[in-house]
């Protein structure tokens, strides 16, 4: 799974993503900054397993923080920083082609967008609330959706030569050109029927049929949450309001990437008690009368204000809401500890509608081509390879090993 940061050039992007991971990148208040793409690891929030048994766990990946409501454990997931998108970039204007490309593996896109409307379409500084950030919205789904027209097209001649009518072929055929943007095959079946062209032979589509064909395979395959950046200028919180009036439909997530950035930067230098999405902090440190101040006002002009930054909050909605993921954990009804000693050391974010088995396969594949039972280690029952898993389930595999 991995999760794709974007927006047009100076919009807190590269903000953004430094924010997630702490991964020091090029910001600066000009376009394009970012030439190659930066990967590396946010992290998503789950109530940890470990308060069911009554333990406190140790991941092995991620990390545990204790809190008034329980222990939350963060797990992580993959994050790619890609260039800046400017209107055109379809047909290669600005780095187009290259930020495109780099986004063809993204399972969803957090788009973030400058709310205080201080900098044009092509990110150029301008006076703060001048633009209308509404049109960034609009311009970044059409350039997706352009883009992958564009791929249709490439591959229509070799569509359009078949005269398969049984639905289910005609959409495995175009799944196979198509797999390399991620658009699966559940996407293509789910576009079609909605758009009512089982029946049509692909020769006979017309060119809106395909541009609608477009349209629903970018909100299935890259659904996009907005990012709401810079929401604590004087223009962003008009803003915000006004985006979710336009996008009524979209999750538009007020944010704002430089607080959260100082925050963790604070607590990594052992100035703060703060951990990502919290709605406050605690100064545990020396800080001078200029970093108190700037302090108090990320509490009273964010925190306060919205909640937290929101930066959390965009990678928690797009992986558990928007794409649907779930927390799955593996243990023994004889044990919670591996042979390190660790506590519930793993959690696994797995897809709708993953079944025992699915979760076997996720494991190891000789765990799922060895399947045999799998046990609910919190329930103590016996579940088959089909039976549907859940959120904070806690699964112990029985297999045959090879």
């Amino acid at each position: 799974m991995q999760i794709g940061i974007v927006g047009k050039p100076s919009s807190g992007k590269s903000t953004f993503f430094s924010a997630a991971t702490l991964i020091d990148v090029g910001i600066a208040a000009y376009p394009f900054t970012t030439i190659e793409p930066n990967k590396g690891i946010g992290f998503v929030r789950v109530e940890d397993a470990g308060k069911f048994f009554g333990v406190v766990s140790n991941p092995k990946h991620g990390f545990l923080v204790e809190t008034e409501k329980g222990p939350i454990r963060y797990v992580p997931v993959e994050l790619i920083d890609v260039a800046g998108l400017v209107p055109g970039a379809n047909e290669g204007k600005g780095l187009g082609n290259k930020f495109l490309n780099d986004l063809s593996q993204a399972d969803a896109l957090i788009h973030v967008v400058d709310a205080s409307g201080s900098t044009d379409a092509e990110g150029k500084n301008i006076p703060e609330g001048t633009h209308d950030p509404v049109e960034d919205i609009k311009f970044l789904e059409n350039e997706i959706e352009l883009w992958f027209l564009k791929i249709i097209e490439n591959n229509w001649a070799k569509f359009s030569r078949s005269t398969e009518k049984d639905f289910s072929k005609k959409a495995q055929q175009m799944a196979q050109s198509l797999s390399g943007v991620k658009i699966l095959l559940h996407h293509i079946e789910k576009a079609v029927r909605q758009l009512k062209l089982e029946e049509k032979l692909l020769g006979q589509w017309t060119e809106e049929d395909k541009k609608q064909f477009a349209h629903f395979c970018r909100k299935l395959s890259k659904p996009i949450v907005i990012a709401a950046n810079k929401c604590d200028l004087p223009s962003g919180e008009k803003n915000v309001k006004k985006m979710k009036e336009a996008f009524p439909e979209m999750h538009i997530i007020p944010c704002s990437a430089a607080a959260e950035l100082s925050l963790r930067k604070a607590t990594k230098a052992n100035i703060l008690k703060y951990y990502p999405g919290q709605e406050s902090f605690e100064i545990v440190g020396e800080i001078n009368e200029k970093q108190k101040t700037g302090l108090e006002t990320i509490r009273k002009n964010v925190l306060e204000k919205f909640g937290s930054t929101g930066v959390q909050d965009c990678l928690d909605k797009t992986i558990f809401e928007v794409l649907g993921y779930f927390p799955v954990f593996p243990g023994g009804t004889k044990g919670l500890t591996d042979a390190q000693g660790n506590i519930i050391p793993d959690c696994f974010l797995m897809p709708p509608k993953s079944t025992a088995l699915d979760f076997a396969f996720t494991l190891h594949t000789d765990m799922g081509e060895g399947f045999i039972r799998a046990i609910d280690v919190k329930t103590k029952q016996i579940i088959g390879k089909e039976h549907a898993l859940k959120t904070g389930d806690v699964i112990e595999l029985i297999f045959n090993k090879r």
